[in-house]
């Protein structure tokens, strides 16, 4: 195959040329969307070259009738097209909005291309379903469910090539498509933002669904960035008062890494790695604060609850002791499942090594502490502990020490008695240390506690005893102790941020885990954490390019960002059981192309100091493009990416440079 053409006209008049005339897939001519959207017209006997037909629209009852049914949408949708349509005023264009079956519901343009639109059917009451309309924006938006642009001779029929497209669905918040928001106009008055800006208007009517759907219910609005709550870009999730995650945002699900298709699966404790109930209580005693804490995944984010509406007391959403829903009690019952040590060898001789030293002292009362890289694993290593040891019948407590906030974490390892502090509950609370009495205790990240507990801590390990906050009753507690971290602790002692003395109180016995990357087992271990999402039934399969793709990348998040990726991966592949390079989550597989952009021109880098990250990558796509002489789907093998992301860096190069 000849080399991609760069000018867009002429690629898209060559694709049609292959695709109408000479039977052929028009691949590096085209966007994959596009592809799909002619493949799937050309099968249901659409003839791009078919003559007009009279416009066929909704009689006014039925228009009216669909209107009423999707008046919700409508009226969020509204105030945010006039104010999108203010952008694009004057400029040949319209703003429509269409419902899951593409009949447009409302629309809003300029009189000058409103008559050329009439032509068309581009009205409310028209169906712009892609069977009867071919490839078009809003019937597109909906099979591909996602954002496209549909630019003039890229319509299927001919007849729309004067046509310039762009359109993005809209998700109620339970993940299904309730709308589709479109902006159309002459061909010739093309901008390349305009995507954006739909896709932007599009998030705001989705977030403000969300908003006011639930008035009840737990919404949490999270961000990396503090500055970011209360933008377009914080994430919004919201759960019931027994933890099921109920809805979220496009932000939340990219920040929580999971696909929409995941959403009904998971609860605040597999999402977020600090105590929901901790939090509802700060919240409902001050509405405004804005938290620090960490996912499950690694990322830390910044967050802020909203309970009731913000209008309830932390009494009428707590769940009574012992009743949580039966989603959370899965979450708990796969997590609480007894891990042996011999599970963890599988292969590595750096973790055997790891696994026949533990086995020495799993049944002594010796403190551990295990080191390592964020997300290698460090609690999976104390539950294996545990669940090889003589108390692995009795409760294994995990506290994560930088997930909860400072103002929360003393009452939560501590406990608190009735009326100890403004907002207490009524009958008090048992803190982590009590609730571990028998068992054993996980202290993770214990070099992000604060000094002061520090020193709390180290009175409870002396005495073996614990004083709830309000109280002067000390509780006898007896435990097997692991700590971990990621921080050197012997220099965080040397800097005054960790004390001394609990560092030789708690450093008995330590293990540090190998990262990710320095691992001998990478195939077994892909093997284990995808029989782990399957424990009942046939696991996932991963095809041999997914493999490889796999082993390349360097994984700076571990086996917790394996494991993210790979719970993506499988709700994608969906009924299929095989796992192939378009099911990888589309952030993963950018974040890989960059990875191997800098691997492979790394030499150059201090020679192209001016030379951005994004051009390193750009060139490296160009050059193993040109060593595939122009065969994109080649290319994308060669370098563990998907087609969709060469086209993003191509098209993105096209633009930066005017073309």
């Amino acid at each position: 195959m000849k080399p991609p053409i760069h000018e867009p006209m002429r690629a898209i008049q060559v694709a049609r040329e292959l695709f109408f005339h000479k039977a052929q897939a028009p691949d590096g001519f085209l966007r994959e969307p596009i592809i799909r959207s002619w493949q799937r017209c050309r099968q249901v006997g659409l003839s791009a070259g078919q003559r007009s037909q009279e416009v066929e629209r909704l009689e006014q009852r039925l228009l009216a009738e669909r209107r009423e049914q999707h008046l919700a949408l409508i009226s969020h949708a509204e105030p945010v097209m006039e104010t999108l349509y203010e952008q694009i005023r004057n400029t040949g264009s319209m703003v429509l909005l269409a419902d899951p079956q593409g009949f447009i519901l409302h629309a809003l343009g300029d009189a000058d291309f409103v008559e050329k639109a009439q032509r068309v059917a581009l009205a409310p009451g028209a169906s712009w379903a892609e069977e009867s309309k071919g490839t078009n924006a809003i019937g597109t938006a909906v099979a591909e469910q996602s954002p496209v642009a549909v630019h003039g001779p890229e319509h299927y029929l001919e007849r729309n090539a004067f046509l310039t497209c762009s359109a993005a669905p809209i998700f109620d918040p339970s993940g299904r498509i309730t709308g589709v928001l479109d902006i159309s106009g002459d061909y010739r008055s093309r901008h390349e933002h305009t995507l954006a800006l739909v896709r932007m208007s599009a998030q705001i009517i989705e977030n403000r669904l969300i908003n006011t759907r639930f008035d009840k219910e737990i919404i949490a609005y999270f961000h990396p960035r503090p500055e970011f709550l209360g933008t377009l870009c914080e994430g919004i999730a919201v759960f019931s008062c027994t933890g099921e995650l109920l809805a979220a945002n496009k932000s939340a699900l990219y920040q929580l890494c999971l696909p929409r298709e995941a959403l009904h699966v998971h609860s605040w404790e597999s999402l977020f790695d600090a105590p929901l109930q901790s939090l509802i209580l700060q919240a409902c005693s001050d509405p405004s604060p804005t938290v620090p804490i960490y996912l499950r995944n690694g990322l830390r984010v910044f967050l802020r609850l909203r309970v009731g509406g913000g209008r309830r007391s932390a009494a009428a959403v707590f769940v009574p002791e012992g009743r949580t829903s039966p989603r959370v009690e899965r979450s708990r019952a796969q997590q609480d499942r007894p891990l042996s040590l011999d599970a963890l060898d599988l292969g590595d001789p750096k973790m055997r090594r790891l696994v026949e030293r533990a086995k020495l002292i799993v049944d002594r009362d010796i403190p551990v502490l295990i080191q390592g890289e964020s997300g290698t694993g460090k609690e999976l290593f104390a539950r294996a502990l545990w669940g090889s040891g003589p108390r692995r019948h009795q409760p294994f407590i995990a506290v994560n020490c930088a997930a909860i906030p400072e103002t929360l974490i003393e009452s939560e390892l501590f406990g608190y008695e009735e009326g100890a502090f403004t907002g207490a509950r009524r009958k008090g609370h048992v803190g982590k240390i009590q609730q571990a009495d028998g068992g054993t205790l996980f202290l993770d990240e214990i070099g992000d506690m604060p000094l002061p507990l520090q020193a709390r801590l180290l009175r409870v390990l002396q005495e073996r005893s614990v004083t709830p906050l309000g109280s002067s009753k000390c509780c006898p507690v007896d435990f097997f102790l692991i700590c971990a971290t990621h921080r050197n602790l012997h220099e965080e002692v040397a800097k005054g941020k960790f004390r001394q003395d609990l560092y030789y109180r708690i450093r008995g016995v330590r293990f540090r885990l190998p990262p990710l990357r320095e691992r001998a087992d990478f195939d077994r271990l892909v093997h284990a954490l995808l029989t782990r999402e399957h424990p009942a039934g046939a696991s996932a399969q991963v095809s041999e390019e997914v493999m490889a793709a796999l082993r390349r990348h360097t994984w700076p998040g571990n086996l917790r960002e394996l494991h993210s990726v790979l719970r993506a991966a499988v709700a994608m592949a969906g009924a299929s059981r095989l796992i192939a390079m378009e099911h990888l989550p589309e952030e993963f597989l950018e974040e890989m192309a960059a990875d191997v952009a800098s691997r492979e021109v790394g030499p150059a880098l201090g020679r192209a100091t001016a030379e951005t990250l994004e051009d390193l990558e750009v060139s490296v796509i160009q050059r193993v493009l040109a060593e595939s002489g122009g065969n994109v789907s080649a290319a994308a093998r060669r370098l563990g990416i998907s087609r969709n992301t060469i086209y993003r860096k191509m098209a993105a190069l096209r633009a930066r440079n005017g073309s």
